[in-house]
């Protein structure tokens, strides 16, 4: 999908139903988690990624350095406001302002998931890192020596800021109605928040993703060159699941042969 074709509903859910479609494929081939525990400090654990807003009836995944300051500042402005949405939720009715799906019990967790509407914000994972070294997250290193430390820490011991989204958001766990990806959110958010029901004279904030999208285009190549092959393929593997549930095709990063060497 290109950013400069005009997007419609029916766009939209064709777009929606290809990326649902590549994610549910990669659940199924791999041994990722699809039940929630019933323990509820291990569920807890699972989901602290994930933010409620009970208002608006909507869970989303909430991960640094991936661009939600404007769907952020949205959903504060529409709770303040006391906007309510056409598209109504039978249950549960746990109004505030947002929080965590961690901090209710099991049973409001389960409801939630069954029936708010779970949107998911992916990223190329290549981007993600550039925008957390270019936020200050690398303590004084040089570009190679942040890319560096964090493959020698590996996956498992990864920040959040650089972990791969498939661990941090539980797509498989989770079955998000939406899918949205960082450089086409201007288009995608708007008509997903109208399909919602947000009436028409709620302003919505321009998403200048597209636009950060095509400056961090150009900084990755240079960032990238910096890079071995070896520590591009070490990137590739480290962000193997993001790739193969999300399909980020215009990363510098995409089939790259990865090595076994990466943890």
């Amino acid at each position: 999908m290109k950013d400069d074709l005009p997007l419609t509903f029916d766009t939209l859910l064709h777009v929606q139903q290809l990326r649902k479609k590549t994610l549910r494929s990669f659940c199924s081939k791999t041994a990722k988690v699809t039940k929630l525990p019933a323990s509820q400090q291990q569920a807890a654990e699972m989901l602290s990624r994930i933010a409620v807003s009970t208002k608006l009836d909507f869970l989303y995944c909430q991960v640094p350095a991936i661009g939600l300051e404007s769907w952020e500042w949205l959903l504060e402005v529409l709770e303040e406001k006391d906007v309510t949405l056409e598209v109504a939720v039978r249950q549960p009715q746990h109004h505030g302002l947002q929080k965590r799906l961690s901090e209710f019990n099991l049973t409001a967790m389960e409801a939630m998931l069954r029936f708010y509407t779970k949107v998911l914000f992916v990223r190329d994972p290549f981007q993600r890192l550039i925008s957390a070294f270019m936020q200050g997250l690398a303590d004084g290193l040089t570009f190679k020596e942040f890319i560096q430390s964090i493959l020698n820490r590996g996956p498992q011991n990864a920040s959040m800021e650089w972990k791969p989204l498939v661990s941090l958001c539980r797509p498989c766990l989770i079955q998000y109605d939406y899918v949205m990806m960082f450089g086409f959110l201007n288009r995608e958010v708007h008509h997903l928040m109208r399909r919602m029901g947000l009436p028409m004279d709620v302003h919505l904030p321009e998403f200048t993703d597209s636009q950060i999208w095509s400056t961090y285009s150009w900084l990755s190549e240079q960032l990238l060159s910096e890079l071995s092959l070896k520590e591009r393929r070490q990137l590739a593997h480290f962000y193997r699941w993001d790739f193969a549930a999300f399909r980020f095709y215009s990363s510098l990063l995409w089939d790259l042969p990865s090595t076994e060497g990466s943890r």
